[in-house]
């Protein structure tokens, strides 16, 4: 019987491609790649496979346009009213046209910023409010310019708000009897000027017809009777309650007067009619002449 030989003991150190397995694990990079990006790649691949074909391609695109549409068109998201506040007849119909009238409509198939800005360049539109409320109601709440004066020009009449900026236009001044009425190359930016004249021609409103804006820098009133009262440059207001005080104290705009010059506040000018100024002549005339006939009676 042959003597037993001894087993020899396993090292219990791992071996080389076992620790730098281990350590590359202990590598937060490679179990990341292991557990996160070898199944994305997978995925990935099995999908790219699976989408080259072209006929599945088109049945997937098909049916998410299908989902989509299904989505779009459920009662909850119909739009199947339109509703508009705050216009009156200067843009109630302009605003009108630019909305859909197609309805029923998805909620989805509406622009409503496009809508806001086509709404927003109307003349007399300042600002819209555009929201889709319960009940499938399209609601647009529009901010109208408010009408400052009107403008005659060649092109007609056109009404301005505070700012300058157009709201529409005017068939008839009969129309707007409140507004400032203005004419002349530039009036539509001197507004504010035209309405505190206006104001303070409050008591003569009765015979002004309107503003005239002369060679960009001064104002003329025009009233009825062809009179005017040209107004300075500066503090035309001013000059204009002089002219009204006067008038007053003399009834001076009831004469036979064309013209009250107050272009130099030092020296106003009154300029008359020519049938005023040829009886005023005669009057001085017969007045001479009977101062000469008292004194040669005086003198006998």
């Amino acid at each position: 019987m042959q003597p037993l030989t001894p087993r020899a003991r396993r090292d219990p150190a791992p071996s080389r491609v076992a620790y730098r397995l281990h350590r590359l694990w202990l590598t937060p990079l490679f179990r990341a790649l292991l557990r996160v990006g070898l199944p994305a790649f997978a995925l990935t691949f099995a999908a790219g496979i699976y989408l080259s074909d072209t006929g599945r391609r088109a049945e997937i695109s098909q049916t998410l346009a299908s989902v989509q549409k299904t989505l779009e068109e459920r009662p909850a998201f119909m739009v199947r009213e339109v509703v508009i506040e705050g216009a009156t007849d200067l843009s109630q119909a302009q605003v009108a046209a630019l909305l859909p009238i197609d309805l029923p409509r998805s909620s989805f198939d509406l622009d409503l910023g496009a809508l806001r800005a086509a709404i927003g360049a109307v003349d007399a539109v300042a600002g819209a409010d555009l929201r889709i409320v319960s009940g499938g109601i399209l609601s647009v709440r529009i901010t109208e310019r408010r009408p400052a004066v009107l403008l005659r020009s060649a092109a007609g009449l056109e009404i301005l708000d505070a700012g300058g900026h157009p709201v529409g236009p005017a068939s008839r001044r009969a129309d707007y009897p409140d507004l400032p009425l203005v004419a002349g190359n530039g009036a539509g930016g001197q507004v504010a000027a035209a309405q505190m004249l206006w104001a303070a021609a409050a008591p003569i409103a009765g015979r002004l017809r309107g503003l005239v804006w002369i060679g960009e820098r001064r104002w003329d009133l025009v009233l009825d009777r062809d009179q005017r009262i040209r107004l300075p440059q500066r503090d035309p207001v001013t000059a204009l309650e002089r002219v009204i005080a006067l008038d007053q104290a003399r009834d001076v705009l009831a004469r036979d007067v064309v013209a009250i010059d107050m272009r130099n506040p030092q020296r106003p000018t009154i300029r008359m009619t020519a049938g005023a100024t040829a009886a005023m002549h005669e009057t001085r005339l017969l007045e001479q002449k009977t101062r000469l006939l008292e004194q040669r009676a005086a003198g006998q």
